[in-house]
């Protein structure tokens, strides 16, 4: 057993400052944390180059404030202590609360999507991503993911159809355009000819992924830009074939809501409400009724299942721990044990109140009080991970991104990645960096495309 210095014994005993509430689970290496609270077995060090950093930093007789226009940015002007609803902007001191969750004040100023933009802008800029010549393998080199059957075959249609412009196959009827692994097949990477207007190269990683599209969800088909309908696959796991095709509209909300397990199913059933509710002009109907016809037709010859909610469809819903709050499921793989998941000890209502709070607080001080119980989740998900039960902290994370407000990106980015690595699913884990970086709640859809 090492010996404990006198001196040591001497300084903890003279130590006036209060304990940690979270102990030896506190993450916090905030200087200002170390240097305000005591925490069991911290090395003496730490805590006395925050005291050192203290006496070194001269005291400012203007508190700068926190601008309410961006995330986390520092302001001169202290005449406006309002916030907005996105930012939860303030200007009081940080507690310990900011300081024990990500994206509170005793994290850094920036948030995830301006923090590490500059560095992900450099690389993306310097390095192109790969394009090899089989073209299932260069969209899996780009999107992370191989593409099932139904797609190339879809595109097989669209071409026999519509010759001139596939991607436009369902324009005319249904407003869809085919959009982001499909811009590959349709060699769009290769008129760009390079860099994008934005000056890098494309990041294929967030092609057409609206704010509300985890990682698990990938779009294929853009509909509505003033809704943001989308139509996309749904993973379970990122090695896998999707579980099912999804639409979601993401200015309505994070629903994702299934519609068949491939894209036949999905398009046959949005031509088929079209033409019984009547909305489309005359003129169109007969091509409508012909291109549903002709779909339905290049389905069954390859034996694509066209009902809206398969039989697989339904055993995975069987596999579901729980419904998060795009109502889509999470499915995590359990052992023989049940280890694997454990619940949330919130009801979604609740979960949903909790995130509101912090969204809506006017001050710092409210905004690190309101955090309180969030930081309680996360130190749960702390014990949960130590005990293998890597699906809460996805759940949670999950939950947050769905709730939305770049207040949370932050957090965010401190739950899903490290949850998708604990359950094996390193795309995921990269998507939902790349995303964060990125992710901009006011981004109109044709900001969403990296090959323009």
């Amino acid at each position: 057993m090492a010996a404990v210095s006198p001196a040591a014994v001497v300084t903890a005993k003279q130590d006036k400052r209060p304990m940690c509430k979270y102990g030896e689970k506190c993450y916090r290496k905030n200087p200002n944390h170390l240097r305000e609270y005591r925490h069991p077995n911290k090395p003496e060090s730490e805590e006395q180059q925050s005291q050192n950093d203290q006496d070194n930093t001269e005291p400012s007789s203007k508190k700068p404030k926190l601008d309410p226009h961006k995330t986390g940015s520092i302001s001169d002007d202290d005449d406006d202590d309002d916030v907005s609803r996105e930012s939860g902007k303030t200007s009081d001191d940080a507690k310990q609360q900011d300081e024990s969750v990500p994206g509170t004040s005793g994290e850094s100023s920036k948030p995830v999507n301006e923090e590490s933009q500059d560095k992900c802008e450099e690389e993306l800029t310097l390095t192109p991503p790969p394009s090899p010549e089989d073209i299932k393998d260069n969209i899996r080199e780009k999107f992370l993911f191989d593409m099932p059957d139904d797609f190339y075959e879809l595109w097989k249609f669209c071409e026999a159809t519509h010759p001139e412009n596939p991607t436009n196959c369902f324009s005319d009827v249904l407003g869809f355009q085919l959009v982001g692994p499909f811009d590959i097949l349709a060699g769009k990477h290769k008129q760009l000819n390079g860099k994008n207007s934005k000056g890098r190269y494309p990041n294929y990683l967030i092609h057409w992924r609206y704010y509300l599209d985890p990682p698990e969800f990938q779009t294929v088909i853009r509909g509505n830009d003033t809704t943001q309908f989308h139509l996309g696959y749904f993973r379970d796991v990122p090695t896998e074939a999707p579980v099912f095709v999804a639409a979601n509209s993401a200015k309505e909300g994070p629903a994702i809501i299934p519609r068949g397990e491939n894209l036949f199913a999905a398009l046959s059933f949005y031509l088929g409400e079209n033409i019984k509710s009547k909305k489309l002009f005359k003129p169109k109907q007969p091509a409508a009724l012909q291109l549903q016809s002709d779909l339905t037709e290049w389905a069954k010859k390859l034996n694509f299942n066209l009902e809206l909610k398969t039989k697989s469809m339904k055993e995975r819903d069987k596999k579901t721990v729980c419904k998060a709050f795009h109502g889509a499921g999470i499915v995590v793989k359990l052992d023989k044990n049940e280890v694997g998941y454990r619940p949330i000890p919130e009801t979604p209502a609740a979960l949903k109140k909790m995130f509101q709070k912090i969204l809506d607080s006017k001050t710092e001080e409210d905004r690190n009080q309101n955090f309180e119980p969030l930081q309680e989740l996360m130190t749960l998900i702390q014990f949960a991970n130590d005990e293998c039960d890597y699906g809460e902290g996805l759940e949670l994370g999950i939950n947050l991104f769905c709730f939305g407000g770049d207040i949370f990106n932050s957090t965010i980015q401190f739950l899903l990645p490290l949850a998708y690595q604990l359950l094996q699913h390193p795309q995921f884990s990269q998507i939902i960096t790349e995303h964060l970086k990125h992710r901009k709640m006011s981004a109109l859809p044709h900001e969403l495309n990296e090959l323009n």
